[in-house]
């Protein structure tokens, strides 16, 4: 029966949330996840969310160092993770479900009781150091140009602020910092306690016990300067002139590449619309020109038949959909030689016209069966779902089942897709570009180039530039 999938929420007195999924096997994932992230330091040194990341599963008021809490954990074939994203920080374990008590009990103290020891400050700041550095240094640039499509997106608010802690402010983030921030935004009512594989009333009895009435180390005082707003899309370029002809050394080096996205606004996953963009990001799909698999593969999705199938020149083309709670991102990353850059401008251009333009029934069809495919495959992952679970229940208090998205997405017609683009294609766009810029069109045609007809670039422009 069905009722045996539906997930249980349960509130606490304090205003922490419980969440509790069945599923069957000896093993269980369950975490905090926290509503806070970088979208949230407006009134902070940008990089807490990430230094916090870092610093996670380190010594607390219970455990002497890390390798205690690791030992502790090895004795339930355990191991720990925490991820910080830009709206939520997740810390999670996956151990035997007969360890369950001891398992609450140590994410209790870990997100309430940390130490932040010097020592461990100073390994942080290492660690953010290095993680910087191998960033700038990686042959695909997908995680900084992410960055910079936000950052061009929302200007200095909320999702467009820096995920990552700049190398300025690894020194400045000290443990009053830390503790001002954890004060606002480590508070029961943005919390919830989520877990997969597990009874949902032994996870209640042991929420009550660890997390209900307990002081944290940075005391209860009154939250003061929760940030609340809303994101503003604004639009807008972030262009970054970098030299990437020796991004990868060796035998068959990867050729020096300029890096182009280009995102219009889309919606909030809280909104209707959320299933038709996820079914035109589907439909868009793309890839590198030579993924695994060979040059063949994947032939269906529109950024491989109508770009790389036909511009060989181009080595990537692929789509992107970010969605938070008030906004979203639909985004298109492409990448080919610098000399080609304006054209590759106009062929992404016209991609995004193209989207509100006739759509086939079989590609629609083909979309969609891909995306709940794609659904139930991630869905038979145990820590997945924890984080489904959880991140629904953080927004919502409800969490929708995947039979209930499946019919969702089934439900979507063209009329649906025409609908959304057409909206979209109104916004100004944001664009972010990596590399020899020596070819970039101006904002201002890339922007005309969006309101045109059929996506080419201003003529002027091609006869003066």
């Amino acid at each position: 029966g069905r009722e045996r999938f539906e997930t249980r929420v349960t509130a606490l007195e304090n205003g922490l949330r419980v969440a509790s999924q069945n599923k069957f096997g000896q093993f269980c994932t369950l975490g905090l996840l926290v509503s806070s992230g970088s979208r949230h330091e407006a009134k902070y040194l940008s990089g807490v969310a990430h230094f916090l990341e870092k610093l996670a599963f380190s010594s607390s008021a219970q455990f002497a160092s890390k390798d205690e809490i690791l030992l502790a954990l090895e004795k339930h074939g355990g191991i720990c993770d925490c991820q910080a994203s830009r709206d939520t920080i997740m810390y999670a374990v996956s151990a035997d479900a007969k360890g369950l008590d001891t398992v609450v009990s140590l994410l209790a103290d870990v997100v309430l009781q940390p130490r932040f020891s010097d020592e461990e400050m100073e390994m942080t700041r290492m660690a953010i150091r290095f993680e910087l550095e191998d960033l700038n240094m990686r042959p695909d640039p997908e995680p900084l140009l992410t960055e910079m499509i936000h950052a061009a997106a929302y200007r200095e608010n909320t999702v467009g602020l820096n995920r990552f802690c700049p190398v300025e402010n690894t020194d400045k983030i000290t443990r009053d910092v830390l503790h001002s921030y954890l004060r606002n935004y480590y508070t029961p009512d943005r919390m919830v306690l989520a877990g997969v594989g597990i009874e949902h009333e032994q996870l209640v009895e042991c929420a009550r016990k660890y997390l209900l009435g307990v002081e944290p180390v940075w005391g209860s005082a009154k939250t003061q300067d929760v940030d609340r707003s809303v994101a503003q899309y604004t639009g807008g370029i972030v262009k970054v002139e970098k030299d990437m002809s020796d991004v990868s050394l060796g035998p068959t080096p990867i050729p020096e590449l300029t890096h182009i996205m280009i995102g219009l606004e889309s919606c909030s996953f809280l909104e209707e619309d959320f299933i038709p963009f996820a079914v035109l990001n589907m439909m868009m799909g793309g890839g590198g020109s030579f993924s695994a698999g060979g040059p063949g593969k994947g032939m269906f999705t529109r950024l491989y038949l109508n770009v790389l199938n036909r511009h060989h020149w181009m080595y990537n083309a692929t789509s992107y959909h970010h969605s938070y709670e008030d906004t979203g991102l639909l985004c298109i990353h492409a990448s080919a030689d610098p000399k080609q850059v304006r054209e590759m401008v106009e062929i992404i251009t016209r991609e995004f016209i193209l989207m509100a333009g006739a759509l086939g029934e079989v590609e629609l069809e083909r979309a969609k069966t891909q995306l709940k495919s794609m659904l139930m495959m991630n869905l038979e992952s145990r820590p997945v779902i924890f984080e489904d679970v959880g991140r629904q229940v953080l927004a919502t208090n409800t969490r929708k089942l995947p039979h209930e998205l499946c019919a969702l997405i089934g439900a979507v017609k063209p009329a649906d897709i025409k609908r959304v683009v057409t909206k979209m294609l109104r916004n100004k766009p944001a664009v972010a570009a990596l590399g020899d810029l020596t070819d970039l069109p101006t904002y201002e045609h890339i922007q005309a180039a969006l309101s045109s007809k059929d996506g080419r670039l201003p003529r002027l422009y091609r006869l003066f530039r």
